[in-house]
């Protein structure tokens, strides 16, 4: 039987794209609420200057109350050292770290160059080394504009593939390839998903990171699976985007996602029916805040049987 791990995204790439601040306490029911759905990994936050997001400002009071959810994978975004650092006193299982494909996106959204991110990633990757290995978090490089960015218009396959090689002799775990401005069709995820895959090793790229832009993610995201992708991330009700990026919208929707892939006989393990009552503390925390998504609002077919 074939597991896809959905990993919800919304808590950090949903809320840090909206202008308003989620209360605390709403944060953690969402979070619980999903766990109990089954959702068994979820990007709760981001290490980052709360100047520049204020929306994150509350990650280490986010992941403290993860942390009482046994059995929970604990993710989270760090833009540097300073972040990883944080990251690890919080206790986090898994630190994600964004390298843009596009140097100008990386330029405007980490205020570094691809060296500079290199040279993050060795430094974050030889502190954790320091640790025993059992309290080691797993570290994902995520190769973001990977299939085409806002700002400097298309990517050439050459450089995604030099990049994921230099984001793991720098001392990354595993990458993930992210469509960050929703530019890509089923071919370009095939294509570079299996030129990657050939690159570095099919156990070094199981991630997809994809954005709804140009209503292509659920396709996109089925086309990875062909491929051999086995995580993918979603964001409840399609939140999200990436505020360094002009005219990136919200991710793929977690329950969308979920649906799809359970009536297709593909197993997440996560209750469609109770993820779709989650919907509930975001209205409620968000009012007027536009929430997407079609298995929401439809229901399951009349018969079938999820």
């Amino acid at each position: 039987m074939n597991i896809i791990n959905v990993c919800e995204v919304g808590p950090r790439d949903g809320l840090q794209s909206i202008d308003r601040m989620m209360p605390l306490k709403a944060k953690q029911a969402w979070i619980k609420a999903e766990f109990e759905a089954g959702v068994k990994e979820i990007e709760v936050g981001s290490f980052v200057s709360p100047k520049m997001l204020p929306q994150m400002s509350e990650t280490t009071e986010v992941v403290k109350f993860a942390k009482t959810l046994e059995g929970l994978e604990i993710c989270v975004l760090v833009p540097n050292l300073k972040g990883a650092e944080m990251a690890i006193e919080a206790g986090v299982h898994k630190i994600g770290l964004p390298l843009s494909v596009s140097e100008e996106h990386s330029i405007r959204n980490l205020n570094r160059n691809h060296q500079k991110v290199l040279s993050e990633i060795q430094s974050i990757a030889s502190l954790i080394k320091t640790l025993p290995v059992d309290e080691r978090p797993y570290f994902e490089v995520g190769l973001s504009t990977a299939f085409g960015c806002s700002i400097a218009g298309p990517i050439d396959l050459s450089i995604v593939i030099e990049l994921g090689e230099a984001a793991l002799s720098a001392g990354a775990d595993e990458l993930g390839l992210a469509d960050t401005t929703g530019s890509a069709n089923p071919r370009d995820i095939k294509e570079r998903v299996r030129a990657l895959r050939s690159a570095v090793g099919a156990d070094k790229l199981q991630t997809l990171h994809l954005h709804n832009t140009r209503g292509l993610g659920l396709a996109n995201a089925l086309a990875g699976i062909e491929e051999g992708i086995t995580t993918l991330d979603a964001s409840l009700c399609g939140l999200g985007g990436c505020p360094t990026a002009p005219g990136a919208s919200g991710n793929i929707v977690t329950e969308d996602l979920v649906y799809m892939l359970e009536a297709m006989g593909l197993k997440t393990g996560i209750n469609i029916d109770q993820l779709v009552k989650v919907k509930n503390i975001l209205s409620e925390a968000l009012p007027g805040e536009p929430l997407y998504g079609f298995i929401g609002n439809a229901g399951i077919p009349k018969g079938q049987i999820i």
